[in-house]
């Protein structure tokens, strides 16, 4: 009456009516976008998409995109056009595989892709020569394309949770790496390349299938966590007493420091450790 809506027709107008966080259109969808550290931030993450909207692809000047924890089983080609992209986050999703377009995006500095279903990765990736911050954790990997030795800024790489029974040859040409987790393999031995990557801090093997530890592994001296947990090692390299930023016989996860006390370790080595870490270097340089 007198222009005014009953209640009942209140309620069929907000039905009808797009939510306020519907994607329809490009407008709506920049509505999501914010101004972080002076990057253009959209994050369309725990939405329920089932695809990207299309609207995606007129964002142009988009630096970091988050759609993680959504049901994207598929990432389109148009991907390239946001070639401003600095932080790509698709982790938490149901991808199968990623178009070799991702390989335009020339800005790339971190790419998440954990928890999805990927069984490869596009050699195309290894044209991505900006990337710092690279994780495939927790999907179907056996291997790594060798392209992926031209990522010479590669800071961080993890490849925990995945099928990898041999360390991929392109990670020995990461010589910037300083965190490499390789966590929850099939992995039964480290290859004597691994001293190539002197500037490793971090370095995560455990729940492996390793049954010793490589000298090579000695040659890292910059190593300030070593987890070589859950794994079948016997024995130590007498070498090992190099490791000097190690600093103590660590427990937590977290901890820094060498992560070694579970595994089946032989005498004396077994009881050497009870003295701690210092005992144990002592006991290999006395040897």
């Amino acid at each position: 009456m007198g222009g005014r809506l009953c209640r009942e027709e209140l309620r069929e107008e907000k039905k009808r009516s797009p939510t306020r966080d519907s994607l329809t259109s490009s407008e709506k969808v920049k509505r999501f976008i914010v101004k972080q550290f002076g990057y253009n931030v959209l994050s369309l993450a725990r939405r329920g998409l089932k695809e990207m909207p299309d609207e995606l692809w007129e964002l142009l000047e988009l630096e970091k995109l988050n759609l993680s924890l959504n049901n994207l089983k598929t990432v389109p080609p148009q991907l390239a056009l946001l070639s401003n992209l600095v932080v790509l986050n698709l982790w938490g999703n149901q991808l199968s595989s990623l178009p070799p377009e991702i390989g335009q995006l020339s800005r790339l500095r971190v790419l998440f892709i954990y928890r999805n279903n990927l069984t490869e990765v596009p050699e195309e990736l290894g044209a991505c020569t900006q990337l710092e911050v690279l994780s495939v954790a927790n999907n179907q990997l056996s291997s790594l394309p060798a392209s992926l030795s031209n990522l010479s800024r590669l800071k961080k790489l993890n490849l925990s949770h995945n099928l990898i029974a041999h360390v991929p040859g392109c990670i020995y040409n990461m010589k910037t790496l300083v965190f490499l987790d390789l966590s929850c393999n099939h992995l039964e031995n480290l290859a004597e390349n691994i001293q190539t990557l002197v500037n490793l801090k971090i370095l995560i093997v455990e729940g492996n299938n390793l049954h010793s530890l490589p000298k090579a592994v000695c040659f890292l001296t910059r190593l300030e966590l070593l987890n070589l947990d859950f794994n079948d090692i016997k024995d130590v390299p007498q070498e090992m007493h190099q490791l000097l930023q190690l600093q103590k016989l660590a427990c937590h996860p977290l901890d820094k420091g060498l992560h070694i006390i579970h595994n089946p370790l032989l005498k004396p080595v077994k009881e050497v450790l009870d003295g701690g870490l210092g005992a144990l270097f002592n006991y290999l340089k006395a040897g």
